[in-house]
């Protein structure tokens, strides 16, 4: 069969996996190229959301960029069926381990509910016998909009909304490329509550707790999350609404687990990175307009940075060749320290101020902004024939 792009809204419904694999091929080639992570850096990686965006790209980063390192990817994804081809993240788990296996690394993948004690005990279990028994990082990258109360399986649903006043801005739609106004309520106590929940630091210190308990933490591991705070103008959206009190609560997380993790010498930091399209970002209204103007004028500068960059920048300038992890007065790593440029948001702000239905394309990037949200599912990648035929069986019988 011929795979089409199909798109939902702001959700890709199809995968192009030969697309995938040259996705994978092509930010392994970029670390490869890249200032190298120290070969003293972490050697036995848990990576928890490791199909696609950050954490994807932090293993890619890892493995390939210097530090050779093992890992296990946790991740939550869908195989071809009968129902579709299946997901982008399907197809990047099976590219990466066939890469990391040819490179003779480690790459185990779990295909699972990550907040599932069943799994956790699979992992711990893995790490025991096939892992060398200890991890020396572990990478907490989830993106969901659910999860299930651990005592009644109820499930908490994420929102995007205000915390004070409604706030009306402007989004694209990717499946028609409309640029169009879209309101945020006001959120409910409760659905605060359940905001913070889901993408807060909880599910977090579980995973960190599961693991000390388990003693599979080496002496000096380290553990990160990642974040966003951008600029004023998008504080309304992010800084002040649901997400952003969720944010607040991962970064007072990171705090906590840095003092749990001193008993074995560890420590617990929280990365800030930069406006980036990935599948969460996508889905926050009114914060396209912003991404689209920023990605004009970093890539003018020629400071633009994809997932990968941040990434492979991240670990290799910020982590591991440095003395001491590099932070800011609140204890955050500044992935996005190039994108809060004085001058950068100057002219961001000045397109912004253009930017209406009929010139947001000319005005932003949006171009740059859609085919990264096309690659990031398989799609609009040089070199790929989208031509070929795609023979499902076969794919099938690859596993992650």
């Amino acid at each position: 069969m011929i795979i089409e792009p199909i798109i939902s809204g702001v959700v890709a419904r199809s995968a192009h996996p030969i697309g995938c694999q040259q996705s994978v091929l092509n930010q392994i080639n970029y670390v490869q190229q890249a200032k190298p992570i120290t070969a003293t850096g972490p050697k036995k990686v848990l990576i928890l959301g490791a199909s696609s965006g950050f954490g994807l790209a932090s293993r890619i980063a890892l493995a390939f960029g210097g530090a050779q390192a093992d890992t296990i990817g946790v991740s939550f994804e869908r195989g071809p069926s009968d129902k579709g081809v299946g997901t982008a993240g399907w197809y990047n788990n099976i590219y990466f381990k066939q890469q990391a296996e040819k490179a003779g690394l480690i790459a185990k993948n779990f295909v699972g509910d990550a907040f599932s004690p069943a799994l956790r005990e699979q992992v711990v279990d893995y790490i025991n016998r096939e892992f060398g028994g200890k991890v020396d990082l572990v990478i907490y990258s989830l993106a969901t909009g659910v999860r299930p109360d651990p005592q009644t399986n109820e499930l908490w649903r994420s929102v995007i909304k205000t915390t004070g006043e409604p706030f009306t801005g402007h989004m694209v739609s990717l499946e028609t490329d409309e640029f169009m106004p879209m309101t945020l309520e006001t959120a409910t106590n409760d659905e605060i509550e359940a905001t913070v929940k889901v993408m807060g630091g909880e599910d977090w210190q579980s995973w960190i707790n599961v693991l000390a308990k388990a003693d599979v933490l080496a002496q000096g591991c380290k553990t990160f999350a990642y974040s966003y705070i951008g600029p004023e103008q998008t504080y309304p959206i992010y800084h002040y609404g649901t997400l952003g009190r969720a944010k607040a609560h991962l970064h007072q997380t990171a705090q906590q687990l840095d003092q749990q993790l001193t008993e074995i010498g560890g420590s617990a930091h929280v990365a800030v990175c930069k406006a980036l399209v990935t599948k969460a970002s996508v889905f926050i209204p009114t914060f396209s307009p912003y991404i689209l103007a920023l990605y004009k004028v970093m890539k003018a500068k020629g400071t633009h940075e994809g997932c990968i960059e941040q990434m492979q920048r991240l670990y290799a300038d910020k982590v591991y060749n440095v003395n001491q992890v590099e932070v800011d007065a609140n204890g955050l790593i500044r992935v996005d320290d190039w994108e809060l440029a004085a001058d950068v948001q100057a002219e961001v702000r000045q397109l912004m101020a253009q930017m209406d239905a009929s010139n947001y394309a000319q005005i932003g990037d949006y171009q740059g902004y859609k085919t990264e949200f096309m690659q990031l599912n398989g799609f609009e990648l040089v070199g790929v024939d989208y031509q070929q035929d795609i023979d499902i069986n076969e794919l099938a019988k690859l596993q992650p």
